[in-house]
């Protein structure tokens, strides 16, 4: 019989159920290719079915017209804290949330706050430190949870 318990990650507020394509703004050199996420070397970035986030971040509402950009948000992020990607790529990150939110319908006014928010103060959530740890259930020795 397999191990008696489990290994999760906390943090997750919303799951694809099916993939999700976007063209974003820029390219790698090579293409990326991670268990939930893809981004081809023509621009294409692929979350995949079953990809988790935690949606808009800070004191905000996650409405619809927030809900695209932050996931797209939340994958280069990954992609950067996971080092797939250099620090570099936030900016872009940071502007493919503000064009998406502004597609979706959200004011031009709330789209650069919500911006200028990330650009500010998103930089710790990209630093490799920042990846979510794996917890277990029910508690393993030197599990401090």
């Amino acid at each position: 019989m397999g191990e008696t318990f489990i290994r999760y990650r906390d943090g997750y507020k919303y799951q694809l159920v099916s993939a999700y394509e976007v063209q974003i703004g820029a390219a790698p050199a090579q293409n990326i290719i991670s268990d939930y996420i893809d981004l081809s070397t023509d621009g294409v970035l692929t979350m995949k079915k079953g990809y988790a986030w935690d949606g808009p971040s800070g004191p905000t509402i996650d409405s619809r017209n927030f809900m695209r950009g932050s996931l797209v948000h939340d994958a280069l992020y990954q992609l950067i804290r996971h080092e797939y990607l250099t620090l570099d790529w936030k900016e872009l990150a940071d502007r493919e949330l503000q064009r998406l939110c502004r597609e979706d319908g959200m004011s031009a006014l709330r789209a650069w706050w919500v911006y200028r928010g990330v650009k500010w103060f998103g930089k710790p959530a990209v630093m490799p430190e920042a990846k979510k740890p794996i917890l277990t259930a029910p508690r393993q020795d030197g599990d401090g949870s």
